[in-house]
């Protein structure tokens, strides 16, 4: 008498996808903080936002002294404090006569140039390190079998992988930032100030939102193309380094072409159009000239870099200055925002075709 027929059967039942990305996304968390490099990183991934809290202190502890009549309210007196004192005071622009408006100033810069260089850097590192082997490991292993093998849907495989990455991006990117606008609140002299930065945490979410969404697409699409975990590896910083070499030398022509005295002579021609209906364009100091990636970092600098999105990074710069309200000519931003949104779309495009693609062969 045949006890069980132990062969695949069908599933008639409705499937929980929170619950199985869940399973998935925690097991791949879990797996991937097994590597000492990784943790390594992550806690180094910390370190600017000690030197940026001393910038916070720093501007904090100005507006008490100016409250108290301590000094005068002159921003130069900042100048001392380094690169981060040189930022905050050419943000200023000024003197600090009107300390809510400084804050939102400062701390809005502060936070940008924070989350768009070094903690964009040391995300595609991070990134670099875990996503490759999430969907190329599975292939080569020949996991796909386990998974959909069960009542796993492409959707809930694909959002279990997507959570292994975006946990740890906000561990590198979200997770500190807020913690500096935490500190900022709990340095200033009064608690109304959280209410009267209530929208930075909101915008710090967006911002985290325009880094996370398409770089951990991207990685995951490259790992889902091969099962050769160093091919996905290469693939990604590949990209990375290549868009930001094309990014820089179309960049450097520009400025070889506006340096031009025929393009000299047109811009002083067309100076003071009557038809340039849009805000001013900010310049940085001389002092924060010569460190121009700080100056670009933190939104000072407001000159058109319309080679942006071509880069990955550059145009997430973008777009995030533009939802810290830094940069507001959209004309400026819709070109890395269609960037971001075709490659984010692309990617998962790619990766609802590749996933269970052996199921398929």
């Amino acid at each position: 008498m045949p006890l069980h027929d132990v062969g695949y059967r069908g599933w008639h039942g409705e499937p929980r996808h929170g619950l199985a990305a869940g399973v998935i996304a925690s097991t791949g968390i879990r797996l991937a903080l097994k590597s000492a490099w990784l943790r390594r990183v992550m806690i180094f991934a910390w370190s600017p936002a000690v030197v940026f809290a001393g910038a916070f202190f720093a501007f904090e502890q100005a507006i008490d002294d100016m409250a108290r009549g301590a000094w005068h309210s002159d921003p130069s007196r900042l100048d001392n404090l380094g690169l981060l004192g040189k930022l905050v005071a050419d943000s200023l622009g000024g003197r600090l006569d009107e300390p809510e408006v400084a804050r939102r100033t400062v701390w809005s810069r502060l936070l940008l140039a924070f989350m768009r260089v070094p903690q964009t850097v040391l995300l595609a590192v991070i990134v670099g390190l875990v996503a490759p082997k999430l969907i190329a490991g599975d292939l080569r292993a020949k996991a796909w079998l386990v998974y959909f093998s069960r009542p796993v849907s492409r959707f809930s495989y694909i959002l279990g992988k997507v959570g292994v990455l975006a946990a740890i991006v906000c561990l590198v990117t979200l997770l500190p930032a807020l913690a500096l606008w935490v500190l900022g609140v709990l340095v200033s002299p009064s608690a109304w100030v959280a209410v009267a930065t209530w929208d930075l945490p909101i915008r710090i979410l967006g911002a985290s939102a325009a880094v996370t969404i398409p770089t951990v697409l991207l990685a995951l699409a490259f790992s889902s193309l091969t099962a050769e975990t160093r091919i996905a590896t290469f693939a990604w910083f590949a990209t990375w380094v290549a868009c930001w070499i094309t990014h820089g030398a179309l960049t450097g022509a520009d400025m070889a072409a506006r340096d031009r005295p025929e393009a000299r002579a047109v811009q002083s021609v067309f100076a003071d159009s009557p038809f340039d209906d849009g805000p001013p364009v900010v310049r940085p100091s001389s002092q924060l000239r010569r460190l121009g990636w700080l100056a670009q970092a933190a939104g000072i600098d407001q000159t058109t870099d319309r080679w942006a999105w071509l880069s990955l990074f550059h145009a997430q710069g973008v777009v995030q200055s533009w939802i810290f309200g830094i940069e507001k000519r959209f004309a400026v931003v819709l070109p890395s925002l269609i960037s971001l949104v075709t490659v984010a779309a692309g990617s998962l495009v790619v990766l609802f075709l590749r996933v269970d693609a052996p199921t398929r062969a």
